[in-house]
């Protein structure tokens, strides 16, 4: 059956509109989900582990006695690593390392050492930047195996000097994940409950008994998992709401069109609700992508969520020129950018709203989900125009830091004084002026 895409160009006098219509998402509210979890965060609040043992035990199928009982020993972590074929733990180990690699060098790169100057008077600025002290990572469990997505989220958080990790993974039926557990040991993960659902993020952010609060949570969930993390913000930090995943390729019709039509693949099988779209100057090429997409299809395990993407949420779109493309992008503000052309540099340079750009026909988006070394997490729903990639300096908070001089509090003191008098705060104007000579 034939893959019904979307097709447009970019000249049409309604492009803008059709395309925004195509971009827009919104995240359905399920007042049914807001009201369980609303439920769930507050009994966990309450009663501790009494209440995430029973929901555990209940959603989970589990048996058991004690939330103690539910964590992964070190020992356990580490016979899972050791359990892996030798190809898989190579493959894990050399991701892993690629990722820790990367984040040591945004670390040095991003002020994560902090600062501080002095002026001719004597006074003393700076900042200062500090970790976290405990961090929430929230896995995925059941039928999905997310181990890139512990090492994304829990090496950035050790590099940056987090003292603990915690990670949290729901076990339906107590099956266990073992490329899962191998993450954890390797990313440095110090303790491991296997938990979830809403009943997990309560727990990371109030505390119980047996998991103490989080400062920050971070990593996907479902439906419930979202709404939690969304309910607990400014109890704890988050990293973000994320929505359903995308891919956006620039092409100058150079590559194999096989290739660009398995890298849309990439994406719209996540989900239904995944978007992937094509922009390109030449017709003739996005003719072909298009005959590739349809004879590719059929080879796909996940080829039915692939045909509700691509035919729900896809795209193949004319485009007057490259430079147009890009302009195209950057409204686009896309979670993923392939930038597949034969001089790729010269495009980016005019990118400004991307999660993450891959330049060049040899890097497909899938390497960097999973080794290439940047972070995985990425912002979605166009929210590229004005938040990054989960990095080292999510895991980091800054304090300003000041030592005035007696000197700078003559001359600062002046100044504060006359705007605290204009504002009608007498007691700081005072406060300043008690200080000056």
């Amino acid at each position: 059956m034939t893959i019904s895409i979307r097709k447009f160009d970019s000249s049409a006098a309604d492009f803008r509109a059709q395309l925004l219509a195509l971009l827009a998402f919104e995240a359905d509210t399920d007042a049914a989900v807001e009201q369980a979890v609303s439920g769930i965060l507050a009994d966990v609040r309450q009663r501790g582990d009494v209440a995430l043992l029973e929901y555990t035990n209940r959603f989970d199928r589990m048996q058991a006695s004690s939330v103690a009982a539910l964590e992964v020993s070190r020992k356990d972590l580490q016979a899972a690593l050791n359990s892996l074929p030798a190809a898989r733990r190579a493959a894990l180990e050399s991701a892993a390392e690629r990722v820790r690699r990367y984040h040591q060098r945004q670390k040095l790169e991003c002020g994560s050492n902090g600062f501080s100057y002095t002026e001719a008077d004597g006074t003393v600025l700076g900042q200062k930047v500090t970790p976290l002290d405990r961090v929430g990572l929230y896995v995925p469990g059941g039928k999905a195996a997310y181990p890139s997505s512990v090492l994304m989220n829990a090496i950035p958080a050790k590099v940056a000097g987090v003292p603990e990790v915690v990670m949290v993974v729901p076990t339906p039926g107590g099956a266990r994940n073992e490329l899962v557990l191998a993450a954890a040991a390797i990313a440095g993960v110090d303790r491991v409950f296997t938990v979830g659902g809403a009943q997990a993020v309560a727990a990371l952010a109030y505390g119980t008994e047996t998991i103490a609060a989080v400062d920050k949570i971070v990593g996907p969930g479902n439906a419930y998992v979202a709404a939690a993390k969304r309910r607990v913000f400014g109890v704890v930090g988050i990293d973000m709401i994320a929505g359903p995943s995308e891919i956006l390729v620039i092409c100058d019709g150079s590559t194999d069109p096989d290739w660009v039509a398995m890298d849309l693949f990439s994406q719209a099988e996540h989900d239904e609700l995944a978007q992937s779209i094509l922009l390109c100057p030449d017709a003739a090429y996005l003719t072909a992508v298009e005959a590739s997409v349809n004879k590719l299809i059929d080879d796909m395990p996940r080829r039915d969520v692939i045909r509700a993407s691509l035919s729900g949420r896809g795209a193949l779109i004319k485009v007057r020129d490259m430079e147009e493309a890009c302009e195209i992008a950057n409204l686009i503000a896309a979670e993923h950018l392939e930038i597949s052309a034969e001089q790729p540099q010269q495009w980016a340079d005019r990118i400004r709203h991307a999660g993450a750009m891959f330049l060049g026909r040899f890097s497909s988006e899938s390497l960097g989900d999973y080794c290439a070394g940047p972070n995985h997490v990425l912002p979605t729903s166009r929210t590229a125009r004005f938040s990054s990639p989960l990095g080292v300096y999510d895991f980091q908070k800054r304090s300003s830091v000041m030592q005035i001089s007696e000197a700078g509090a003559q001359t600062l003191g002046k100044i504060a004084a006359e705007l605290a008098y204009g504002e009608g705060l007498q007691a700081h104007a005072r406060s300043a002026e008690l200080r000056l000579k």
